[in-house]
């Protein structure tokens, strides 16, 4: 038999199942090939989703028509918006997820898309035709053929794990690796290194004593990641709970520093800078005597915690006697160790704006195999990716979103662009225009493009139609209707601003910080007729507007930098130019040059070890 496809996605991990329902969406006849379909979207690590930058990401993926939103929205147990006490461009949604729910969802999500199909099996290397991948080769032979193919396997490639001085090949806790396919495109020239990750112990929780921790509870109100979900209060959150390390901990801890295979060498990946593990942290910061925990449910039925913040390689014996070392878990049983793993990743620098590899067209990376690490971080080049390779094999333009468009942008132009010596992670710090890539709006960025290419369907476009409409009538209302000191004085003192002494616009006082306009604008004599009002999104709504009168000013003026900034971006560098002609540019210059080949003058800007002096000679050549 001969099996044929448009698309083939290998890995059902959180990039795969984006890139496989993106494809399918878009029309492309797609198969996800995974080595275990009880497993897709599997978290592997902590069972959340979403977190400071990467609450903005999942915001994102649902803009543009990816599914991660909604499966956390059907499967969360906790929400909460963090940095409320910061200014909205710093505003996180995180929600705490049902691990086995968010898979069981994922799978029905991908078994109930149209045009796509799955296959359980392994991987093992790819078919070319004249350097273009033409299919995949299976572990039993079989031979799939596709006009594009996008890799996403995650941790799987030649995968190690570690526990002590005890090592098991494979690519999550009793899941095998996936092997042959980095051996072939290291030959075929592919620059591949090593990266390392971790988890932590899974715990009893009835052998946890949270009256000794600090309980952390949901938020009661705006409790959803996906603009199409209703504001529903979510019923029954289960709460988080933080404890901390102590100098006990950490001196059992240090007893098992000589049987790590971090410090002894063992490891040869590199691990994340953001998210270490627990004695990495007693090392790094030896001068700290306590480290903050989250004890995290993995779910709303079972006894199972997870343990953020104690990611741990170290001897079995050592984690559980550490464990037993922290407030609240005297008498912790566990369920599993926590453990490293090691695992094979390419050096993003060798992929285009679109995740297409330079060297073999119409093969795309994406997920931890571009050296990422995050599920959301992971889904986001899943779905550009499956988006692209629709485009490529229709002949359709490619679909980039900019650094001032998307943290998208921004994740996929920094991977690219500067490559990476750690897994990568987002934050807010790494784009440069967070007032305008806020959580709120990424519909309003996102949806109409993504609608116009076949991704985002007609139920979005409606909605943010809708959305726009509402608000501009709410701001509409604010700005023309006047209120009397009597109707709001009242208010205003115990919000603890300044009353007022005649009639002023309600726009004035919506500008004030103590004021909130979701609460402020049923005080308000005719608001009953709003529609916006009477709208299930009321909430939603009441903050966008908020915030598009409140930070008007930050908005246009960070626009007006962006719009400056992006004319650099419009300048595209031809493909053919070679850049060791160009004696003028500097040697360190025109070697990243050579090797980046950057799209635009803007990226070649980005490039470390490109100087503004090399830019300007390029310029020159350009006939700029």
């Amino acid at each position: 038999m001969k099996f044929k496809y448009d698309i083939i996605v290998v890995g059902g991990g959180h990039a795969g199942c984006e890139a496989a329902h993106a494809a399918a969406v878009m029309g492309a006849n797609t198969l996800l090939i995974t080595m275990d379909m009880t497993k897709l979207a599997q978290m592997s690590c902590n069972p959340a989703m979403g977190g400071i930058a990467k609450g903005q990401i999942v915001r994102e993926i649902d803009a543009l028509g990816g599914m991660s939103g909604l499966v956390t929205d059907r499967t969360m147990i906790q929400f909460r918006m963090l940095n409320k006490s910061k200014g909205p461009a710093m505003w996180s949604p995180r929600a705490q997820c049902d691990r086995q729910k968010f898979t069981a969802e994922w799978r029905k999500v991908i078994e109930h898309t149209d045009n796509l199909h799955i296959w359980q099996e392994q991987a093992q290397s790819l078919i070319l035709k004249k350097g273009r991948a033409a299919g995949v080769e299976t572990s039993l032979g079989t031979r799939f053929y596709g006009d594009a193919i996008i890799l996403t396997n995650g941790t799987f490639l030649n995968g190690l794990m570690h526990v002590g001085f005890k090592k098991i090949r494979g690519g999550r806790s009793g899941e095998q690796e996936s092997a042959g396919l980095s051996d072939q495109l290291r030959d075929l020239g592919f620059v591949v290194e090593r990266m390392k990750t971790g988890t932590s112990a899974r715990i009893d929780g009835r052998t946890i004593n949270f009256g000794k921790m600090i309980e952390q509870k949901g938020d009661e109100e705006k409790n959803k990641f996906s603009f199409l979900s209703k504001d529903a209060v979510l019923k029954d959150q289960r709460s988080c709970f933080i404890t901390h390390t102590n100098k006990d901990v950490h001196e059992e801890l240090k007893k098992g520093l000589k049987y790590s295979p971090l410090f002894t060498g063992r490891i040869k990946g590199r691990g994340p800078r953001y998210c270490p593990s627990i004695e990495d942290k007693i090392v790094t910061f030896k001068d700290k005597n306590e480290h903050q925990l989250f004890i995290e449910p993995e779910g709303r039925e079972t006894i199972e915690y997870y343990v953020n913040g104690f990611s741990s390689s170290l001897p079995l014996e050592t984690q559980i006697k550490a464990l037993r070392k922290v407030k609240g878990l005297e008498n912790v049983e566990i369920f599993r160790p926590g453990y490293a793993i090691e695992y094979d990743f390419f050096q993003p620098t060798q992929l285009k704006k679109t995740l297409e590899t330079k060297k073999i067209r119409n093969l795309f990376f994406a997920g931890q195999i571009n050296g990422t690490t995050g599920y959301e971080e992971a889904a986001a080049q899943g779905i550009i990716a499956g988006i692209n390779a629709v485009m490529k094999i229709n002949g359709k333009d490619d679909f980039i979103l900019g650094r001032d468009e998307s943290y998208i942008g921004v994740l996929i132009d920094d991977l690219v662009t500067k490559g990476v010596d750690e897994p990568y992670r987002m934050f807010t710090s790494r784009a440069e225009y967070r007032i305008l890539l806020r959580q709120d709006n990424a519909d309003e960025r996102l949806t109409e493009k993504a609608f116009k290419i076949g991704i985002a369907g007609k139920e979005r476009m409606e909605m943010l139609n809708e959305k726009k409409k509402m608000t501009r009538e709410i701001i509409k209302f604010i700005s023309e209707k006047s209120i009397k000191p009597d109707e709001i004085n009242e208010y205003l003192e115990k919000k603890g601003t300044s009353t007022i002494n005649q009639k002023v616009k309600a726009i004035n006082i919506a500008m004030r910080p103590q004021v909130e306009l979701t609460d402020f604008i049923k005080r308000i004599e005719g608001s009953n007729k709003l529609k916006a009002l009477k709208s299930e999104m009321f909430e939603r709504i009441a903050e966008y507007a908020e915030i598009k009168v409140k930070y008007e000013g930050y908005i246009q003026r960070e626009k007006v930098i962006a719009d400056k900034i992006k004319r650099l971006e419009n300048l595209k560098i031809p493909e053919d130019i070679n850049y060791s002609e160009l004696t003028s540019i500097s040697t360190e210059g025109r070697q990243k040059l050579n090797k980046i080949k950057p799209s635009s003058i803007g990226q070649a800007g980005r490039i470390s070890g490109v100087s503004p002096s090399d830019i300007n000679i390029l310029l020159m050549y350009m006939g700029r």
